[in-house]
């Protein structure tokens, strides 16, 4: 809703300070449409050939989360957190009785209380491989920290790569508006012979080309670029409370510890409150 909001006020002020000085929006909606067709048809033409079918698709299923927003909330941090914490209780408890829950987890009864998190296969793969290597004493603290961040590592930058491909298409596009404006001067120098006020509209409508390639670039798919980067960054902070846990667990610090060294590292903005967040993990206790 608030990208919304900022498109809205990208066009009011852009085109209403426009008209407020006096333009005339006939010579800008004239040459619209070809001008348009010329910019955005070559940028879409150059994003396909700049990168894989992989790629492409990536980037239009994550597109609608420049306006949603980050995937994970406050409620999914604490969530995780006790979701983790139940799991290290009972794999220090009972190792054997964790296994079954860690090699399906889509059937575990413990997964089945956090739908969110279960589907993620990301988030459920980093937990049950971790857990699981710790079950076949691959548990030198160091070593599996080092693992792990080499494979969050390896995920944000796959999940960078729409960024990068909308990036570069927000830094094509004011070039891109040069060609067109180039076109609509060639197309004006070969009827150079016509009225002075007809050729001041063709170079005019020539002009909308660089406008419209800056507009695009600076005031669109920049900024879209921009968020959703800062919205994956933000998603990236999730698996990385993870690591942090069950990294916590390895130097077998007790598990409300563990727990709370998960809490310290979630951004701020999401942290539980640390009464809140114990009042959970009591209840979680008793239920079990």
């Amino acid at each position: 809703m608030f990208g919304l909001v900022g498109i809205a006020v990208v066009f009011v002020m852009v085109f209403g300070g426009y008209l407020l000085s006096g333009g005339k929006m006939g010579i800008v909606l004239h040459a619209l449409p070809f001008e348009l067709m010329i910019i955005f048809g070559a940028a879409i033409g150059a994003f396909l050939l700049a990168n894989g079918l992989g790629t492409v698709k990536a980037t239009l299923k994550v597109l609608p989360r420049v306006f949603k927003g980050p995937k994970w909330r406050g409620d999914d941090y604490r969530d995780l957190l006790v979701l983790l914490f139940e799991l290290i209780r009972l794999a220090r408890a009972n190792p054997v009785a964790l296994e079954e829950h860690i090699e399906s987890p889509e059937s575990s009864a413990i997964f089945a209380r956090y739908p969110r998190i279960v589907a993620d296969h990301e988030a459920i793969s980093l937990i049950c491989d971790t857990l699981r290597a710790a079950g076949m004493n691959y548990d030198d603290p160091m070593q599996v920290e080092e693992v792990l961040e080499k494979r969050l590592e390896a995920s944000r930058h796959h999940a960078m790569q729409p960024v990068h491909a909308l990036q570069t298409m927000a830094d094509g596009l004011p070039a891109l508006g040069i060609v067109a404006a180039v076109l609509g001067v060639i197309k004006t120098m070969s009827s150079i012979d016509q009225p002075p006020a007809v050729l001041g509209k063709m170079i005019g409508g020539a002009l909308v080309g660089t406008f419209l390639g800056v507009f695009l670039a600076y005031g669109f798919v920049g900024p879209m670029a921009a968020r959703l980067q800062a919205v994956c960054e933000e998603d990236a902070h999730f698996y990385q409370l993870i690591r942090e846990v069950l990294v916590a667990n390895l130097y077998q610090h007790a598990p409300p510890l563990c727990i709370e060294v998960g809490r310290q590292n979630t951004p701020e903005n999401l942290r539980p409150g640390f009464a809140d967040l114990e009042l959970v993990l009591k209840a979680s206790k008793e239920a079990a």
